[in-house]
């Protein structure tokens, strides 16, 4: 896991000066009766709006620069929570369960709780294929946002777990990270999210690394070219697929400078 520094506006928040509660909603559980493990950190306590951040394969809620993506938030203002899908990180569950569709159904149940709040999903990677496919049939997501989003889910199945044998092979050698006949089924049976592009009525804003080598820059592209005049494609050059090291801040700022248009 690779560290992701600090700097600017973050620093505060960095620091722990902002706060963050891991409790502030109570339990929150799936349609399993698994708790999902969430982190909240208070941007602007008089707001109803909240940014609710997911992230992707193999990955979980205390990634680097997805903390350092919340912290920025709410340094900036903003209410935000990230969260672990069931089965990753602190969150209840078995990893050998987790689908996209599973983590669609996570997401409701993250939303169910934030009832009364005005929501703004960041998804990161598989989290990205999670938001498009909620945000185009769930209108409780007002704003989008796709970090290095999955579009061609069983091509990717393909690409990188094709030579693995589910049930017994791992991803990405592992041995945490087991791989399941279930996650490639899904992936497979999904194909591609490209079409629930035009489906996206909201505000939306893809960010994708020019060297990401997990899920190809031609994903958000080919989404981007089928969604309508709401989306909005920023290319950060020199970026890999977690936005590591000096790719951070950028992509922290250039999500808080759009949700300072979209979501004020």
């Amino acid at each position: 896991m690779e560290s992701c520094p600090l700097t600017g506006p973050f620093f505060l928040a960095a620091e722990g000066l902002l706060g963050t509660r891991t409790s502030m909603f109570g339990k929150i559980n799936n349609a399993q009766g698994e708790n999902i493990d969430y982190t909240f950190h208070p941007g602007n306590p008089e707001s109803k709006k909240i940014v609710v951040i997911g992230h992707g394969v193999t990955g979980n809620k205390d990634r680097p620069f997805v903390v350092a993506l919340a912290e920025g938030l709410a340094a900036a203002g903003f209410n935000a929570l990230r969260f672990s899908f069931s089965g990753n990180g602190d969150s209840d569950g078995q990893f050998v369960d987790c689908t996209i569709s599973k983590e669609v159904s996570d997401l409701g149940a993250v939303l169910d709780v934030l009832k009364d709040y005005e929501i703004c999903f960041v998804g990161h990677s598989m989290g990205g294929a999670v938001g498009v496919i909620c945000a185009s049939e769930d209108d409780r997501i007002k704003c989008l946002i796709s970090l290095a989003g999955m579009v061609n889910t069983k091509k990717f199945a393909e690409t990188e777990f094709g030579m693995e044998e589910p049930d017994k092979g791992c991803m990405w050698e592992e041995e945490s990270c087991p791989l399941s006949s279930a996650f490639m089924n899904d992936l497979r049976d999904i194909d591609s999210v490209a079409s629930r592009g035009a489906q996206i009525n909201v505000p939306w804003l893809l960010v994708h690394g020019s060297e990401d080598d997990v899920v190809p820059i031609g994903d958000s592209r080919e989404i981007l070219a089928a969604a309508g005049e709401n989306a909005e494609l920023n290319e950060l050059p020199g970026a890999n697929h977690v936005f590591a090291g000096e790719h951070t801040a950028p992509m922290v700022s250039t999500v808080i400078d759009w949700l300072n248009k979209h979501f004020r």
